[in-house]
């Protein structure tokens, strides 16, 4: 399993075996794949997902 983010809105996905990922969210036709294992996805809670989020946004520069 891969997690991937949007870089336009932020949005996650877990997928198992697709490449093109796009965002059912805001449209974006490609999501970028994270270094976040899906393990550790499944065990932060709603508010470490989203402080994750805003961190890889700003990192990247969409934030």
């Amino acid at each position: 399993m891969k997690v991937y983010i949007c870089p336009h809105c932020g949005w996650m996905r877990v997928v198992s075996r697709r490449k093109n990922v796009e965002c059912f969210k805001c449209g974006e036709p490609q999501m970028t794949m994270t270094r976040l294992p899906y393990e550790k996805v499944g065990q932060m809670s709603e508010q470490e997902r989203e402080d994750y989020v805003k961190s890889w946004l700003y990192i990247h520069g969409r934030g």
